[in-house]
């Protein structure tokens, strides 16, 4: 099975099957050489981040519905032609030899014209809509209601300009008592510090990290600086009890740890089975020591009550501020699906914040772009809670308490957290 198979029932998978799109395509590239690896992934995730765009162009050139295994191979074809370096007839033969393998030889001169006909076109393809929300939805490739949301809040300018934000670098951090220092030094790649947390690395180029000793040592680890700074949210916690209540993967836990140099009492929830593995997994190769339970954060568990110096909810979100990095989460995900989190949030958030002790801190935190799950979910729960008010976030940018982190302005994924302090 060719390369090109490969990366199109990864495609299909994700598309039309719901597989999420990182996963499938470590899966893909695992069993591939580098230079096949490379080309899987860029197919998929190309043609992902540019799905809309390529099937506004389609229904200008292809009449009807076609066959989701068909409608694949012209996406694949289509971002060939329009988005990737792939020779103009590389990219009409590929997706026609593409046709035959999979059984489908009677369409294949159907292929042929469809994608020939696009590529004679590029100078003279069907104009994007006037109207801005539906420009830019087509243009960038996200849903309108998520475009529609940005611009409502940011305004059309500001939106297009979070819209069209690229992809942002690998980010690495060192594990305690390993340091940035050395972790730099010792990387195959080049990197730069950033900014806003003097622990994160933003590599230059990629390289294999699993298999790089270091990796394998737990010396480092990969992290985005913006989650890093939901975790510096906390302050100091040394010498303190710490929960995290929704823990895996367990990037976060563990961070946790380094800032406090391992002189903290861990405690992490994780609500299912197999992800709380996950969690012990990542924990144990980072040399975490931590309490793990499988429980459901959104149930009150009375031991819990007023045990913790710390809280810290990354609650489940929509995973709007991760849609670059991520886009099959932009098809995936709808405005009602924000409404059933909204619900679940409250629940967490009223629940989890039980745990604080008198003078502890409570963190809420999302990786998503969303007032209602974000600004509005915070301000409803300080209205309902008059002991807890808002304490200015230990980190290096302007705050009241709230910050969201957006990509175009901060350059980090677009973050959310806010900092409450239980007076009573």
């Amino acid at each position: 099975m060719n390369t090109r198979r490969q990366a199109l029932d990864a495609l299909c998978d994700i598309t039309d099957r719901g597989a999420y799109a990182n996963l499938r395509v470590k899966q893909l590239t695992s069993s591939l050489p580098e230079r096949e690896a490379k080309l899987a992934a860029a197919l998929v995730y190309h043609t992902l981040d540019h799905l809309l765009t390529i099937d506004y162009y389609l229904a200008h050139f292809v009449k009807g519905a076609q066959k989701p295994i068909i409608l694949g191979i012209l996406r694949l074809g289509v971002c060939e032609l329009l988005f990737l370096s792939t020779p103009a007839h590389a990219a009409v033969s590929e997706s026609v030899a593409l046709t035959k393998e999979v059984g489908k030889a009677g369409l294949a001169g159907f292929v042929n014209a469809v994608l020939r006909n696009i590529d004679r076109s590029r100078t003279s393809l069907p104009p994007f809509p006037a109207e801005s929300v539906a420009r830019l939805s087509i243009q960038y490739s996200y849903p309108e209601w998520i475009v529609r949301e940005w611009v409502s809040r940011f305004g059309v300018e500001s939106a297009e300009l979070l819209l069209s934000h690229p992809t942002s670098a690998i980010e690495v951090r060192a594990q305690y008592p390993f340091t940035r220092e050395a972790l730099q030094v010792s990387l195959p790649v080049a990197s730069t510090v950033n900014r806003l947390d003097e622990n994160s690395l933003s590599l230059e180029s990629g390289f294999d990290l699993a298999s790089h000793p270091l990796f394998q040592e737990g010396k480092f680890t990969v992290m985005g600086e913006s989650a890093m700074l939901a975790c510096r949210a906390l302050g100091d916690m040394k010498g303190k009890r710490v929960l995290d209540a929704c823990s895996a993967p367990g990037g976060k836990s563990a961070y946790l740890a380094s800032l406090m140099e391992n002189d903290v009492q861990l405690t992490c929830l994780e609500l299912h089975p197999h992800r709380k593995e996950l969690l012990e997994k990542t924990l144990s190769r980072l040399h975490v020591s931590a309490e793990t339970r499988v429980a459901d954060a959104a149930m009150f568990d009375p031991v819990l009550e007023h045990a913790f110096d710390g809280v810290l909810i990354d609650a489940p979100c929509s995973g709007l501020g991760l849609l670059n990095d991520k886009p099959d989460i932009r098809y995936s995900k709808s405005d009602a699906d924000v409404s059933a989190l909204v619900a679940i949030q409250k629940i967490i958030l009223e629940t989890c914040a039980r745990y604080v002790k008198p003078g502890g801190v409570l963190v809420y935190a999302t990786c998503t772009i969303s007032v209602r799950e974000n600004e509005e979910q915070v301000d409803a729960f300080l209205r309902a809670h008059s002991e807890f008010l808002l304490e200015k976030i230990p980190i290096p940018l302007p705050n009241d308490g709230q910050m969201q982190l957006l990509p175009h302005v901060h350059n980090t994924d677009g973050f959310f957290f806010a900092r409450m302090r239980r007076c009573i």
